[in-house]
């Protein structure tokens, strides 16, 4: 398990799928598409449309394009 990115701020968050432990996969709210107050993600910065995140359950980091 890798440590959290320093920048890493609770109040910056994403709401998506962790493509490495996917915790959310049986979640009422993360199934319906709700903001879920357990399942969410470190946005640690963007790029246009193209966002970095880490997961803070398995401290996964990936980007993902959001369109």
């Amino acid at each position: 398990m890798i440590p959290l990115d320093p920048t890493a701020d609770i109040a910056r968050r994403a709401w998506l799928a962790c493509p490495n432990c996917d915790d959310g996969h049986d979640c009422p709210d993360c199934l319906a598409r709700r903001n879920c107050g357990v399942h969410w993600r470190y946005l640690l910065g963007n790029r246009g449309r193209v966002v970095h995140l880490q997961c803070p359950s398995c401290t996964h980091l990936w980007h993902q394009d959001t369109y």
